[in-house]
């Protein structure tokens, strides 16, 4: 005779009622979407430099209109500008910093954006379907 054969073990009903975790499931959903929906607003764009460094006219233009959002960089902003600007040093790009012996990718962005050197653009997305362009240099990162 086995072991299982002895137990009268019943699993019918074992207290779990699916409703009692419906709150969890939507909360748990609702961040999820919160932070897609953050990271989906920010979008980083290559500036348009020419080969002397000077902003074209296209890209003027588009700082010609007056500002809504504010000033200050985001957190995830921040993040992104970094890993972006992290990702092209270390694919050979130019460095527009005075190098003391630094070879890390990061490092050398992170004094890039301190010395707000970073060739890059911030495009806020706004709730209306429209956007905001916003230079590096411009944006307060303090």
């Amino acid at each position: 005779m086995s072991d299982h054969e002895e137990n009268d073990f019943d699993y019918g009903n074992d207290g779990y009622e699916p409703e009692m975790y419906d709150d969890v499931m939507e909360q748990d959903m609702v961040d999820e979407n919160q932070e897609q929906e953050q990271q989906e607003a920010i979008a980083i764009l290559e500036d348009a430099m020419q080969q002397n460094g000077a902003i074209n006219a296209a890209a003027d233009a588009t700082e010609s209109k007056e500002k809504t959002t504010t000033p200050y960089m985001t957190k995830y902003e921040r993040a992104r500008v970094l890993g972006t600007r992290a990702l092209q040093i270390s694919l050979n790009a130019p460095v527009m910093v005075e190098l003391d012996g630094e070879s890390d990718p990061l490092v050398i962005a992170m004094k890039e954006l301190k010395e707000k050197k970073i060739p890059l653009i911030v495009r806020r997305f706004l709730p209306d379907d429209t956007y905001e362009d916003w230079h590096v240099n411009e944006l307060i990162t303090e």
